[in-house]
């Protein structure tokens, strides 16, 4: 692959400060120009003295760009070759690499439509609308260039900030040192398609340049852990992304049995890594048949190189499997292992490793373990009461709810902390166009402004 360079306003850069990205056995792949500071805050610069495209021309280039990047040669590449190395660089199965391609290439069809629906219904989206001769709300930009400190975790993160451009910001986006591949082919697209290098622009960097970003940019967003979460809470400017910690309830009503498969479908989609998955099955009654059945299904799952046809969980370097394991076993301490128990670590020879799905039983539903996130199949099990209520569900990214008990559903909607909610056989990773995934990004982005007219 050789040099993955930065992509400015002037156009590619190739810096000083490399750093050589591996795949899962560690064998190099490329070399990644990160910035420095300097490049960063001319970037940014760039970015804000620059006119936002007209709405039709920006719309289409996003379309032309999907379809390159889902279908084309871009940047010297072709897309068989990318989803094979982005596959080797990432762990992610190849699998749930096509997924995140189409994710990518609808959203960049779909963004201005999937806005639109943030869009407030009093609202007009232009000052010359008729509505405004008799006084209207006018939606409106809360700033010009928006930033993204991307996750590397899976490609399809990079589907939502293109609502951003759809909107007419410009976007400034700092890949994952561990993929950025995904990123790179994205912008390098959106270039070709039509996007000016002074409308979007890739900023590799080292974590000391990192905060320049987030510093010039008007709005960010942020993905990571609980402590981006806690770090940027009462920051208004950033949108922080954190763990989903979505879970499937199961209340006494409903046989759990007819439902094993979208369970086992929420938990293990996308090799189990993205916020959408399940990490927590909640069971009115006895939870232990329903670990033993979810085990028995996961441990069929194979593991193999991301890169095969077959391939359902998530590769990592050798040692960073172990890494995860250590941080599971001693979170499991104390809970029933139905899978899992004796490690998850599965050796494939070359110096990666697969993560085996993990299943374990816990007694209380207000155990703080059925919080904890991995970016595998990991899930904890436990029995739901009556009396543990909507509080045993709380900062849920989706909950998939399967009962008929309306007022409990009643519950679940109006609790603030749980994001999305499904009723019946829909997996916690269910999403589509229009459809918010934690509240709308429109709703971030821009803002209300009143105007009249003669």
């Amino acid at each position: 692959m050789g040099s993955l360079d930065a992509l400015g306003p002037k156009g590619p850069y190739r810096s000083r400060h490399r750093l050589t990205v591996t795949d899962v056995t560690g064998a190099p792949m490329a070399e990644l120009s990160l910035v420095p500071r300097l490049f960063v805050t001319r970037a940014l610069a760039a970015l804000r003295a620059a006119d936002t495209l007209p709405l039709e021309e920006r719309l289409a280039a996003l379309k032309r760009a999907g379809e390159l990047f889902a279908t084309g040669t871009v940047a010297g590449m072709s897309y068989a070759a990318y989803e094979g190395a982005v596959c080797r660089m990432s762990g992610t199965p190849l699998a749930n690499v096509r997924i995140a391609v189409e994710a990518i290439r609808l959203s960049s069809a779909e963004a201005h439509r999937s806005v639109q629906a943030a869009r407030p219904v009093g609202a007009v989206g232009d000052w010359r609308d008729p509505y405004a001769r008799s006084g209207t709300a006018v939606w409106i930009r809360r700033g010009d260039v928006f930033a993204v400190h991307a996750a590397g975790n899976h490609p399809a993160v990079h589907a939502l900030w293109l609502e951003a451009l759809a909107l007419g910001y410009r976007v400034a986006v700092r890949p994952s040192r561990r993929e950025p591949l995904t990123p790179y082919r994205l912008v390098s697209a959106l270039r070709a398609a039509g996007f000016g290098p002074d409308q979007v622009v890739l900023l590799p960097t080292d974590h000391d340049a990192a905060g320049e970003i987030l510093h010039g940019a008007d709005l960010s967003m942020v993905y990571g852990g609980q402590e981006v979460i806690d770090r940027y809470a009462t920051d208004p400017a950033v949108l922080p992304n954190g763990p989903g910690r979505s879970k499937v309830l199961i209340t006494a009503d409903r046989e759990w049995r007819d439902h094993l498969d979208v369970v086992v479908d929420s938990i293990a989609r996308h090799g189990g890594t993205a916020c959408v998955n399940a990490t927590a099955v909640l069971v009115e009654g006895d939870p232990a048949p329903v670990a033993e059945a979810l085990a028995e299904r996961l441990a069929a799952l194979p593991s193999l190189p991301p890169q095969d046809e077959r391939a359902v969980l998530p590769v990592h370097p050798l040692e960073v499997a172990r890494g995860f394991e250590r941080l599971l076993l001693g979170k499991a301490a104390g809970a029933r292992a139905w899978l899992g128990g004796d490690g998850v670590v599965d050796d494939l020879g070359d110096g990666s490793a697969a993560l085996r799905p993990a299943v374990f039983q816990l007694d209380d539903p207000r155990d703080p373990r059925l919080g904890v996130e991995l970016s595998f199949p990991c899930v904890w099990v436990a029995p739901w009461t009556r009396e543990a209520g909507v509080a045993a569900l709380r900062d849920s990214l989706v909950v998939t709810a399967i009962t008929g008990d309306e007022a409990l559903l009643d519950g679940l909607l109006a609790e603030p902390s749980t994001k999305n909610l499904y009723i019946g056989d829909h997996p916690t990773h269910w999403i589509a166009p229009g459809i918010p995934h934690d509240a709308y990004l429109g709703e971030f982005l821009m803002r209300t402004k009143a105007v009249i007219r003669g």
